[in-house]
């Protein structure tokens, strides 16, 4: 058990402040509440894609890049962030999965594998904060997961004959799932053993 005390498992120390009003968390929070505009645009628009909807889902994505860029130039990553990002993302990923799932583009058993995974991260999390008193940082893994699950909703959303790169999107996105869900558990181990982290 000792030996996870020696080093931070994060690889370095980082400032994490308190702060609540802060650029990047505004930006994260920006990107929980793009998701019912685009949802009741897609609607509006007899379910095809125009540009408002197109810009506001680059935002969706480039704001996921922003918020932790500017959290780490300005350096302001902070408790609140920490939590605000990670939520923000599954919270979209969530309302835009369950809509395709709905208009039948997308299986259903995707979509319960993802919010089981995402359900039991976050208990882990909320556990890991009940303990040690803070919030673990995202595992790199869990980003790409999250940019490849991305890649595949962005190809059946735009691109709906493109039934391939559908396929070839979606399981690659399961094995990320399920390898930074691996990651996740291995994490999750090291710091109920003790081991000091961001």
């Amino acid at each position: 058990m000792e030996k996870y005390k020696l080093t931070n498992i994060d690889g370095e120390k980082i400032s994490v402040k308190d702060h609540v009003f802060t650029w990047p968390n505004f930006i994260s929070f920006t990107r929980l509440i793009i998701v019912f505009p685009i949802i009741y645009l897609h609607m509006e628009n007899g379910y095809q894609v125009d540009m408002t909807i197109t810009i506001l889902i680059l935002y969706g994505i480039f704001s996921d890049y922003l918020d932790g860029l500017v959290a780490r130039k300005t350096n302001e990553i902070s408790e609140l962030g920490k939590v605000l990002d990670p939520i923000a993302d599954k919270l979209m990923a969530f309302f835009l999965f369950l809509y395709t799932v709905w208009l039948g583009w997308i299986p259903v058993w995707y979509f319960v594998l993802g919010v089981f995974r995402d359900l039991s991260i976050m208990a882990g999390s909320a556990y890991i904060k009940r303990i040690r008193g803070k919030v673990a940082m995202a595992v790199m893994s869990g980003k790409v997961s999250v940019n490849v699950m991305a890649l595949y909703w962005v190809s059946v959303f735009f691109f709906r004959e493109a039934t391939t790169i559908h396929t070839v999107f979606m399981i690659a996105s399961v094995i990320m799932m399920v390898i930074s869900y691996i990651h996740y558990i291995h994490r999750f181990n090291q710091i109920r053993k003790g081991a000091d982290f961001n």
